[in-house]
């Protein structure tokens, strides 16, 4: 399963990026349409808990590089 590269932005400035699976992105997306907060996920090895209505924006990187051709 592919990882897609993310970062999610805070009030304030701050920036976490993270690598979330397709599974985790939707449930990040369907997360933060809802306004269902506190979210959980894992990345890495990492356990990310975040206060959506904090949350000023989320990038996702559709341009990932790849290895060969």
């Amino acid at each position: 399963m592919a990882l897609n590269r993310v970062e999610i932005g805070f009030e304030g400035g701050p920036v976490v990026p993270a690598k979330l699976d397709d599974k985790q992105l939707d449930a990040l997306r369907k997360a933060l349409k809802s306004g269902d907060s506190p979210h959980e996920f894992t990345s890495g090895d990492e356990t990310v808990i975040l206060d959506l209505s904090k949350v000023i924006f989320v990038r996702i990187d559709v341009n990932q590089s790849k290895v060969g051709f």
